[in-house]
């Protein structure tokens, strides 16, 4: 039985014991949500860290089974848009005054991450779209 065949078989019994606690809590009362809701976190908390170290496994695995020159480009132009994307982020463009009168804990350093991670999920997504219409496009002209 392979490495694949495994995992499906834990992600499912993992799955089925989440609808187990899904249903425990949608079912009981208040307490009984209450202690189950804490349960499901600790079995949430393990279940991301497999997921975690399985990735982190299998990602190391085909680093080294494929070209390791290629994904060491792909990561740094990565790098470098999440790079350019924090530089050209201001942090002022917005009023915090709404959120700090809400309590929040939001600053010119909150402000310049987020708008750092939409600049560059804005250029990630153009890239991807455009990936893919190059894609389609290449494969009409190859028919």
């Amino acid at each position: 039985m392979g490495l694949h065949k495994i995992l499906k078989i834990v992600a499912f019994a993992l799955a089925i014991l989440g609808a187990i606690f899904a249903l425990t809590i949608m079912a009981g009362d208040d307490d009984t949500a209450q202690s189950m809701s804490g349960n499901m976190l600790y079995v949430t908390y393990a279940v991301l860290g497999i997921v975690l170290a399985l990735v982190v496994i299998f990602v190391i695995k085909g680093l080294f089974a494929g070209n390791i020159k290629k994904t060491l480009v792909t990561v740094g132009a990565f790098a470098a848009i999440i790079f350019i994307s924090y530089a050209i982020s201001s942090g002022t463009d917005l009023d915090l005054t709404p959120f700090t009168d809400k309590g929040l804990d939001v600053d010119e350093g909150t402000s310049k991450v987020v708008g750092a991670g939409l600049y560059a999920f804005y250029v990630l997504a153009i890239v991807a779209i455009g990936s893919m219409l190059l894609g389609g496009v290449k494969n009409i002209l190859n028919k």
